[in-house]
Parts: C-alpha cells; structure tokens; sequence
C-alpha cells in the first residue's frame, strides 16, 4: 500500500502544484524556444554543410568545362554556380576562373561580365578585391579609362591597396595625367613596403617618370 504523504511533504506538493500553475506555460514556452532554436541551428549547419557538398560537386564540374576549352560550356557551368550556389566561395571562384578562360578565348564582354558579378558581390573581400582588379584591367586593355578608374575608386582591403594604387598609376598614365600618376604610384610604393620585388617594379616605373621615391620620402620626413 502506497504511504501517505506527511504533512511537510503534502504542503511541498501543493507549493509545486501552485508554482507550476502560475508558471508552467511560460517554463514549457521557453523550453520550446531553446529547443527549437538548438534544433534550427543543427539544421542550419546541416544545411551548410549540404549546400558546400553539393557547391563543391559542381565546381568540380565547372572546372572540367574550363579544362574543355569550350567557351559556351563554361557560360553555362558558371551560370549554373550562379543560380545555385551564388553565396557560396566556390561561386566567386568560378566567377575568377570563368573570366580568366573566357578572356582567353577571346570573350572579353563576357569575362567583364563575369569579373562585375564577383565585385558587386562577392562576401569575401579578398575575392572582391581580386576581381575589381583584374576588372580594371580588361578596361584598361580597352582604353576606358573612366571605368577602370571607378573599378579602382573602391576601397580595398591593406592587402590589396599598393595593388590597386599601382594599377591606378597605370590608368592614369595612360590617360596622360603624369603628376597624377607619380602620386597612385608613390603611394603604392609606399604600402608595398612588405613586397620589395613588386615594390621594384613600381619603383621603375617611377624612375621612368623621373622620380626617385626613396630621395622623395627622405625629403617628405625632413619637413
């Protein structure tokens, strides 16, 4: 036969009873929440993992479209990577990969084409940067000016900043603005401080247009 509660243990039962009256919805609501949102999480990484699998399958995919030489093949495999993967990094390195083989086969609107979709979109700043790089210059090749010069007016990451300020030097030298160009080309010297072989090359360029850039900081620090 079941004991009967004592007195303390019946009035502890009824605290329960009167505790879980006022507040057991609000208690069971809450556990719903934290669950459910355990549960989305899980499912999200899920997800994530699932979408790079797939992303993965047809980047592969998209490479043997490269590797084909056929230009109309890659078209599609990267618009395929586009529709289905768009946020994905191996998107944005399709869309490098695409540009590159299709300037090669001489589709240079279509590797612009490319190149804008990684720039205007890319979440990573170093694919970003990359292809507003190489954007500006395809534009550069095709003497417009103008636009490789707004390619270029973005901000870029430290890394890529000397990269960016020697290619502006270019554009506009080209353009016939060589004051302007000492000064993209100076600064690029300056920010390639920690890549002396690049650095070199910026220096002879400035050394082409008559400037010695270490004589020119010196002078800069004494004032």
């Amino acid at each position: 036969m079941a004991k009967a509660l004592d007195l303390d243990e019946q009035e502890q039962l009824d605290q329960i009873k009167h505790f879980w009256k006022n507040w057991g919805n609000l208690i069971s609501w809450v556990l719903i929440v934290v669950l459910g949102g355990y549960a989305a999480w899980n499912g999200y990484q899920y997800w994530q993992r699932s979408q790079a699998v797939k992303a993965s399958a047809l980047y592969d995919e998209f490479e043997r479209a490269v590797a084909s030489g056929d230009a109309s093949r890659v078209e599609r495999s990267f618009a395929d990577m586009k529709d289905k993967f768009a946020a994905t990094q191996f998107a944005q390195q399709a869309g490098l990969l695409a540009a590159k083989s299709l300037q090669a086969q001489g589709k240079t609107e279509a590797a612009r084409d490319a190149l804008n979709w990684v720039a205007a979109g890319a979440p990573d700043p170093a694919y970003r940067d990359i292809a507003r790089l190489r954007l500006a210059g395809l534009q550069l090749d095709a003497k417009a000016y103008d636009e490789a010069l707004k390619s270029l007016n973005q901000d870029f990451t430290p890394a890529m900043a000397g990269l960016a300020a020697d290619m502006r030097g270019d554009v506009l030298q080209a353009k016939g603005q060589g004051a302007d160009a000492i000064a993209a080309y100076q600064k690029a010297w300056t920010a390639l401080a920690d890549t002396p072989d690049y650095r070199r090359l910026v220096q002879a360029k400035l050394n082409a247009l008559g400037v010695d850039p270490e004589s020119a900081t010196a002078t800069e620090s004494k004032k």
